[in-house]
C-alpha cells in the first residue's frame, strides 16, 4: 500500500510532514529557476568519518541521489526527497512548505538550494527533534553577512568542517565536463540544543 493510500509518512506518522509544491511561499518558476548542483558522493563520506549521525537520515533536496546514494552504501537508513523530480527518490515534495508544528526524528543532511540556505536552517531546527543533527554542505563564503550572523548567533552550529581541498558541485550533475572546482566548501553541523561556541576543524 502507497503512502498516499494509508495516509502515513515514511516516519510513521499518521499525518504527512510534508506538503506538496503549491503549500510553499516560493513558486515552482521561483525555486526552478536556479541551478542545479550535485555534490560528489566522496564528500558525504568524509563527513560520516568526522561526524556520528545515529538513527534515519532526510536527504531533503537529493537531486539525482549522488549523497543518498553514497550513504545507502555505508548502511545508513536514508529518505530522499527533492521539491523537483529528477528521477530520484520523492520528488514535488516542499521542504520549506512544512509546517513548523510538525516535528521529524531524523538527522538531515544535503547541499541545500544557496539562495534559500537561512529557510532550509530556520526550518530545519525548527522541526527537528531535541539532538538531531543538520549538516549541510556550503561555500564558507556562507559565513558573511548580518542574516546569517543572526542565525549563527541563536542557533551556533555545533561545528564547521572545512575542506581543505577543493570538493566539486557539478552544475545539473554533470561530473564528467568538471575539470575542478573555483569554490570552497564546509560541512556546516548543527545539533537541536546545542548553544556552545562554535568548533571550527579541517579535512579533505
Amino acid at each position: 500500500m502507497s503512502k498516499k493510500q494509508n495516509n502515513k509518512d515514511w516516519t510513521g506518522n499518521s499525518q504527512t510532514v510534508y506538503k506538496n509544491i503549491g503549500a510553499s511561499n516560493h513558486t515552482e518558476s521561483e525555486r526552478q529557476s536556479h541551478d542545479y548542483y550535485a555534490t560528489e558522493p566522496k564528500a558525504v563520506t568524509m563527513l560520516l568519518v568526522l561526524e556520528k549521525f545515529e538513527g534515519k537520515i532526510w536527504e531533503c533536496a537529493c537531486g539525482e541521489g549522488h549523497l543518498s546514494e553514497e550513504m545507502k552504501r555505508l548502511v545508513y537508513e536514508v529518505y530522499s526527497t527533492d521539491l523537483i523530480n529528477r528521477g530520484y527518490g520523492d520528488g514535488q515534495v516542499d521542504f520549506l512548505g512544512i509546517e513548523n508544528h510538525e516535528t521529524i526524528d531524523m538527522n538531515i543532511i544535503t547541499n541545500p538550494p544557496y539562495i534559500y540556505a537561512n529557510e532550509f536552517i530556520e526550518k530545519a531546527l525548527d522541526i527537528m527533534t531535541e539532538g538531531n543533527k543538520l549538516a549541510l554542505i556550503m561555500p564558507i563564503r556562507y559565513l558573511e553577512g548580518k542574516a546569517r550572523k543572526r542565525i549563527f548567533t541563536d542557533t551556533p552550529p555545533k561545528v564547521l568542517y572545512i575542506s581543505s581541498s577543493r570538493i566539486k558541485c557539478a552544475i545539473n550533475g554533470n561530473f564528467d565536463t568538471m575539470s575542478g572546482s573555483a569554490v570552497s566548501y564546509a560541512w556546516f553541523v548543527w545539533q537541536k540544543g546545542h548553544k556552545e561556541d562554535t568548533i571550527l576543524k579541517w579535512f579533505n
